[in-house]
């Protein structure tokens, strides 16, 4: 039987890409188990896989002062020392890590027992846990180009990030049935992220007024952030999340405004479905997303507007610009060089597994 762990956390965008992999694992008759946080928010999403769910004990890795800066290393030791005694009993063959601070012992765990571990970075620069983790991979998964200069050249390699399955089998008219919208008009689906973004909210309702001349506007809004004035404005759909009906929402769209966090723009992309990025800014962030986006603008996926430029009058342009040439974007998409990740990742796994 060949085995396997996973590993990440932290964030939805450090485990739904190990929720990806599960069916292709399966296929090839993996055994599955995965190592978490003790609650991280990844526990009931793997387990709902029906995937054995192992806690550990994990510290923050800040770079700003705090207390806990003093206390988490032990929690880090601590969570090697689980890591390493859940390893020894599962004894797999291979480490998937999708990096988060979770990652950090059990990578670490791994390299003391010399289980190969493949770790897959997210973003345009590795982040600190994933820089931490790197040292100890045989492989690093990328998923932009330009992270390949900021990797070791023997271990980099370019695979971009894989796809639900489920994100493929949206039905168009299913989307229009579930919305109760009419395909009179395009569709723009707005997409702020699990928990949402406030910036890109305001800015795409201060531009309903022009938009919904043309348009008709699905808005995930995230948890919290719906705005019961608009109830009942023709044209105009928000939901706070959704899970089952979101591959019918973009077989639907024909345009996608989105902020830029790694995953959900490689799932835009895979989909083939022109986009305005709409990044976080580097005030908020490491900048993480800036880099993302500006990566697709060069390869020509995307439409990229910073936040503080964000005004109705720009975004209205931008929409009707990117429309008019939607099919160069469906293009440059459909011929990007990353091809099936999922097949790239699990021939890299199945080749290192035996280097054990």
């Amino acid at each position: 039987m060949k085995k396997i762990v996973m590993t990440g956390g932290g964030t939805a965008g450090h485990v739904t890409p190990n929720l990806a992999l599960i069916p292709h694992l399966r296929e090839e008759g993996f055994e599955i188990s995965y190592i978490g946080s003790i609650d991280g928010m990844e526990k009931k999403l793997v387990e709902d896989y029906g995937i054995p769910y192992y806690g550990v004990p994990t510290g923050k890795l800040r770079r700003y002062f705090d207390l806990k800066n003093l206390t988490d290393p032990l929690r880090v030791l601590r969570g090697i020392r689980e890591a390493r005694k859940i390893l020894k009993e599962l004894d797999p063959d291979i480490i998937f890590s999708k990096g988060g601070f979770v990652a950090v012992p059990v990578v670490r765990a791994a390299s003391m027992l010399h289980i190969p571990v493949i770790t897959h970075e997210s973003d345009m620069t590795p982040g600190l846990a994933n820089r931490l983790c790197i040292p100890m991979a045989s492989c690093v998964c990328c998923n932009f180009p330009e992270t390949m200069n900021h990797l070791p050249a023997d271990k980099a390699v370019l695979t971009g990030t894989p796809i639900r399955a489920e994100l493929f089998s949206g039905s168009r008219e299913r989307g229009f049935a579930f919305t109760g919208l009419t395909d009179e008009k395009p569709v723009i689906l707005v997409v702020g992220g699990s928990l949402g973004a406030q910036a890109v909210n305001e800015a795409v309702r201060a531009a309903l007024p022009e938009l919904l001349k043309t348009w008709s506007v699905v808005h995930l809004t995230g948890k919290g952030k719906l705005d019961t004035s608009f109830e009942g404005v023709e044209g105009y759909i928000q939901y706070e999340y959704i899970k089952e009906e979101l591959p019918d929402l973009f077989a639907m769209a024909d345009i996608v405004i989105s902020r830029a966090g790694a995953n959900a723009i490689c799932e835009i992309e895979a989909l083939a479905k022109p986009n305005i990025l709409i990044p976080l800014p580097a005030k908020a962030s490491r900048g993480d997303q800036i880099l993302n986006a500006e990566s697709f603008e060069k390869q020509g996926f995307s439409v990229v507007l910073p936040e503080e430029t964000v005004t109705p009058a720009v975004l209205v342009d931008a929409v009707q610009k990117l429309y008019e040439n939607r099919d160069v974007y469906i293009k440059a998409m459909k011929e990007s060089p990353q091809g099936d990740s999922a097949a790239l990742i699990m021939k890299l796994i199945n080749n290192y597994r035996l280097h054990r």
